[in-house]
């Protein structure tokens, strides 16, 4: 099979009674586009493996990859992305809260020299007032210390080459800090605007306290990881002529 234009990567963690709206709509709005969607299961524990069994045998662009045990949403991504068989890569929440609308939008800034990722910015959020009040202090503080010009870094919408990811340093949780490890490979950052939508079934897998428990300690291991790279190598063969 040809490479696909794009590759679509989706973590999904007990997301059976979404993933099929979600899907359903990707292939509504993209329809007649060459694009593929690598859904990594990560762990589930209800319906999930069944949904995407089905999902796969309806649409030839759908792929049903499996974790073993629950890894984290940053571990199901790297999954994905390695999986994946396109140049760029689009991320997507499994929960119906992301609109496959801005996922072109997203692609075409890629196009410029320089850019690594573009990252999709809420503008209208579907959590409660509460979350959306730590959310902005979160962002404001993470932000403040990584220096990354991002007003928002955990909406699931992002965009980036494939090979610029891999090259970016892994660690649980990684995927909140990609506009910070893409300016640290030297890349240019782009953001698109976006709406957040209310989630299709269920309810969120993380509460507001242990988020930000674990995000402070990460925080501070992302800055110092981005500390410990003075220059990104241009490096560049010499030839000697022959006799």
């Amino acid at each position: 099979m040809s490479n696909p234009q794009f590759s679509i990567v989706i973590a999904a963690k007990d997301e059976g009674d979404s993933l099929a709206d979600t899907v359903n709509e990707i292939a509504g709005v993209l329809a007649g586009r060459d694009y593929e969607i690598v859904i990594v299961d990560d762990g589930s524990t209800d319906n999930t493996p069944q949904v995407l069994g089905g999902l796969a045998k309806r649409y030839g662009f759908v792929r049903h990859v499996v974790h073993a045990q629950n890894c984290g949403k940053s571990a199901a991504i790297l999954t994905g992305v390695r999986c994946a068989r396109a140049r760029h890569i689009v991320t997507m929440d499994g929960d119906g809260q992301n609109d496959p609308r801005f996922v072109l939008p997203l692609l075409e800034p890629l196009a410029e020299p320089g850019v690594g990722l573009v990252a999709g910015q809420r503008i209208k959020h579907a959590h409660s007032g509460l979350k959306r009040i730590g959310s902005k202090l979160a962002n404001g503080l993470r932000a403040s210390m990584l220096k990354d010009d991002t007003r928002d870094t955990a909406c699931g919408l992002k965009a980036f080459p494939r090979d610029v990811f891999l090259r970016f340093p892994y660690f649980d949780t990684m995927h909140r800090y990609l506009p910070a490890l893409a300016l640290r490979e030297g890349m240019q950052v782009r953001h698109i605007d976006v709406t957040d939508r209310p989630r299709l079934h269920g309810k969120s897998k993380y509460g507001l306290i242990d988020r930000a428990l674990v995000g402070l300690v990460d925080l501070f291991g992302a800055r110092w990881l981005i500390s410990r790279r003075r220059h990104v190598p241009e490096a560049r063969e010499i030839f000697l002529d022959k006799p």
